[in-house]
């Protein structure tokens, strides 16, 4: 059952956790700095990962492109949520968890996203000249 507004929070507490991160990815903040030169992809994993983060938001919030957007979001998310289980640790600087708190609420919008526009899929694998 997809409910409009329930489908617009979803959407909206994704985008939300995407976007507020791109500031600190973009600006160089010490803690997004650390994070990827510990996974030894600073500066251009920041980064990359920042302007994937912006082009999904943007997608999830247009409904022809919600599937595309939240598939993005999904698999940018898998990569932070493994990185903070294999190498990271839950805890990043001492913040108690939030960042990897995070991944997971966008992991799971994104996964609910998906699965309410699972219908779309064949679509995607359609190649329209």
């Amino acid at each position: 059952m997809k409910h409009p507004i329930v489908t617009l929070l979803i959407k909206l507490t994704a985008v939300i956790i995407l976007v507020q991160t791109l500031y600190f990815k973009f600006t160089g903040a010490e803690e997004s700095v650390y994070i990827f030169s510990t996974l030894g992809a600073e500066p251009f994993g920041r980064i990359g990962s920042g302007i994937v983060e912006l082009i999904a938001s943007i997608l999830i919030l247009i409904p022809r492109t919600t599937l595309l957007g939240a598939l993005l979001g999904l698999g940018t998310m898998f990569g932070a949520i493994a990185s903070h289980l294999f190498i990271l640790g839950i805890e990043v600087k001492n913040d108690g968890g939030t960042l990897f708190i995070l991944a997971v609420i966008t992991f799971v919008c994104c996964a609910v996203l998906v699965f309410q526009n699972k219908n779309k899929i064949p679509d995607l694998l359609r190649f329209k000249i």
